[in-house]
């Protein structure tokens, strides 16, 4: 069924005015940072008018309504999802300042929804910021507009009510699209038979551009023959197109002397990227699809939060939709030792580059959250981005704030660096979980993992990650040289394991988002839940493309 979200549709791009588009959806990226700040704090207080008086809102604070931004600073506390739960997890509307548009949600690793409400105003704004990637997506330069209307876009994303599956109706409300597979179709598919389904229809029409999460966007690439194989047994495969498609991309790879890829069938304009892996799959991308990602960083709390310019480096933070604090490194330390501690906050214009902040955020438009924590860390780069001329702080997604692993004291490991760490160790892998444990009483990195073909012994992998990482981390090389004994244990999984732990939360009603073991820090069960899959007997043999169907 459409779903009908009252949101106007922009004649602009019928008009095809290049530089009033370029305007309205990436003028963000014009303004000087004394401009964002004004634009910051006006929104911010209109938020205050249109929201304090909300039963949502006075149920965590009885303050007097706050006259200034410091003031709404000072008086209204630091929230987390268990703050709004009450109202927001009953769909309480009636503390709300009006009635939703739609629902959101997204689920913790426990399987437990978190119901996020969206009024007429954020779903506006959260068209406009998808609008914006795509077209920044595929920018050359400044000011080049490749979006048109009826553009072919496949989607790889989840469906409603996830934030994913809103953009994408939002979008489609924005400016006509001819989504592959089309959603009403889509949203009672199955997310793999969604992503099969969607190539199939695209080896006949085309694709402009993709819209999706980092690692299907790279597991699709990675198991491509598998899917354009499948294909033939489609009748969409026999239209002539589809058959002109496939015999290019053959000759091109047979000349190449490679399996075929996906820029080997299609030539996109943009491919629109969410997930905080991007960044690890960034390269592997490109190979397959001849385009470089565009990296958008977005949360269901908050919408679009800030998105890469046309250049592909660093992102910038879009000021229309949330309000924006940060909380240095040093105070989020002390908040993880303390949990009455409320740390100090700093503004946009406050940052410093090189240092790292978890991002609190307070929507406008009406929406339920102020001075939300997200969990998440980010880093801010450079105050500028001298290629481009942007003159706002450029930053990058660090970490979730729960997801670093503290050594000793010596070093703190995110994500990222654990996984270049494997990487970088070029051995194929199918998955992995690491967390802190302890040793013969000393801390080590205990890395959970399978691999995808061979079998080495563990120590020997072992020693090839304490390599990787003692060359990416000083404090992880300055502890191993202290200890003598590189600090990381390895512990290799048979192969399906991940499979079988997928499948078994699937018949559990886990959700798709939630279905994957966290892989920084992941709980007792989750670990003794994975050594028990590995240590049964017959494991899943992995057959060739089936890594699609775990993403």
């Amino acid at each position: 069924m459409a779903m009908a979200l009252n949101i106007e549709k922009d004649r602009l791009f019928e008009a095809g005015t290049t530089d009033t588009i370029w305007k309205k959806y990436c003028g963000f990226l014009d303004l000087s940072l004394e401009d964002c700040m004004i634009i910051q704090k006006a929104l911010l207080m209109e938020q205050v008018e249109l929201v304090w008086d909300s039963g949502l809102v006075r149920m965590i604070t009885h303050e007097e309504k706050p006259a200034s931004v410091d003031e709404f600073r000072r008086i209204f506390p630091l929230t987390t999802y268990k703050d709004y739960e009450p109202v927001l997890g009953g769909k309480r509307e009636d503390f709300l300042v009006g009635k939703p548009a739609i629902w959101a949600h997204t689920s913790g690793h426990s399987g437990v929804n978190k119901w996020v409400p969206y009024t007429t105003g954020n779903v506006s704004r959260l068209a406009d910021d998808t609008l914006s990637a795509f077209i920044l997506s595929s920018a050359t330069r400044k000011g080049k507009v490749h979006l048109r209307p009826d553009v072919r876009v496949v989607l790889n994303l989840p469906p409603v009510p996830y934030i994913t599956g809103i953009m994408a109706w939002c979008a489609g409300q924005r400016i006509s699209y001819q989504a592959i597979p089309p959603l009403e179709k889509a949203d009672k598919m199955s997310f793999q038979g969604r992503i099969q389904e969607g190539y199939i229809i695209a080896l006949g029409t085309g694709v402009d551009f993709v819209a999706s999460i980092s690692v299907v966007l790279a597991k699709v690439g990675e198991n491509f023959s598998h899917i354009s194989g499948r294909a033939r047994f489609d009748l969409d495969f026999w239209r002539p197109m589809a058959l002109w498609r496939i015999f290019q991309a053959l000759l091109k790879s047979k000349i190449a002397k490679r399996p075929i890829l996906p820029r080997d069938i299609w030539k996109v304009k943009g491919l629109v990227c969410g997930g905080t892996d991007t960044a690890v799959y960034r390269d592997q991308i490109y190979y397959h699809w001849g385009v470089q990602p565009l990296e958008v960083y977005a949360s269901t709390e908050t919408g679009i939060i800030a998105m890469q310019g046309w250049n592909k480096k660093d992102m910038t933070m879009v000021p229309y939709s949330n309000f924006y604090e940060f909380i240095p490194e040093e105070e989020w330390l002390k908040g993880k030792e303390n949990p009455e501690y409320q740390p100090s906050t700093v503004l946009l214009d406050e940052v410093k580059p090189g240092r790292t902040y978890e991002i609190v955020a307070t929507n406008f438009h009406g929406g339920a959250f102020l001075r939300y924590r997200l969990g998440d860390l980010v880093k801010f780069t450079t105050m500028a981005d001298n290629q481009t001329d942007v003159k706002l702080p450029q930053m990058v997604f660090f970490s979730r704030a729960d997801e670093l692993i503290d050594i000793a004291g010596f070093t703190r490991l995110d994500e990222k660096t654990i996984w270049t760490a494997i990487k970088n160790t070029m051995t194929p892998y199918e998955d992995w979980c690491a967390r802190k444990e302890f040793r013969g009483g000393r801390p080590v990195l205990h890395l959970y993992l399978e691999l995808k073909n061979g079998d080495i012994p563990d120590a020997d992998f072992a020693r090839q990650v304490d390599a990787q990482l003692a060359m990416l981390n000083e404090g992880y090389r300055d502890l191993k040289n202290m200890v003598g004994v590189p600090p990381v244990i390895v512990t290799l999984l048979k192969n399906g394991t991940f499979t079988r732990y997928m499948q078994e939360k699937q018949a559990e009603g886990f959700d798709l988002a939630h279905l994957k073991p966290p892989h920084i820090n992941a709980s007792d069960q989750i670990i003794n839940n994975l050594t028990l899959i590995s240590e049964r007997e017959p494991v899943i043999a992995r057959k060739e493309g089936e890594t699609l169907s775990r993403i």
